[in-house]
């Protein structure tokens, strides 16, 4: 018989293998920083004049449900003025029941306004100025897509006769504008 002969057999380390693991996974997160930083956008944030307003941030709840709302309507507004070859008047809007034009709940909560048409426009006077200020929606007479949506938040607005952006700022109307930027659509073009 054979003497008996011992072998050792080492247990396989677990040292060098997590330091090879620890490494790759330093080199993923060095080489996914490194494309991030090299391809992240730089956010771009728009000056906005100081006779405008930014929809977004500027406007109070109420104000901004009816510069939705007029936005909205607007293209039922173009609709009814190819129908007819003029504006429709606010008394007809409210009747189909086109927001912030019809008298409801929703209209009373954001303000109360009576609307009246003044030349290419729409004039909401506000019965509830700390809630929702007056509106000035001006539409272009050969432009259907350019459309200036204004707002005076003073107690007493007085009803501009000349319409153009000089003389309603002097009044103390400011224009809304929204932006679209990076924070708000997250889309990309390549």
């Amino acid at each position: 018989m054979k003497p008996a002969t011992t072998q050792v057999v080492r247990p396989a380390g677990a040292g060098h293998e997590t330091l090879y693991v620890l490494l790759l996974c330093l080199l993923i997160l060095g080489v996914a920083t490194s494309v991030v930083l090299w391809r992240g956008e730089k956010p771009q944030t728009q000056r906005i004049a100081s006779h405008q307003l930014d929809a977004r941030r500027d406007l109070s709840a109420g104000e901004q449900g009816i510069y939705a709302d007029l936005r909205v309507t607007l293209e039922e507004i173009h609709l009814l003025r190819a129908e007819q070859h003029a504006l429709p008047s606010p008394e007809q809007l409210a009747e189909e029941g086109f927001a912030p034009f019809a008298q409801d709940a929703s209209s009373v909560s954001r303000g109360g306004h009576a609307w009246q048409l003044q030349d290419q426009a729409y004039l909401g006077l506000s019965q509830n100025p700390p809630v929702a200020g007056s509106f000035l929606m001006r539409l272009d007479t050969e432009d259907q897509a350019k459309v200036d949506i204004w707002l005076n938040r003073a107690p007493s607005v007085t009803v501009p006769v000349d319409l153009h952006d000089a003389t309603l700022v002097a009044a103390g109307w400011q224009q809304v504008i929204a932006q679209f930027d990076a924070g708000v659509t997250r889309q990309h073009r390549h």
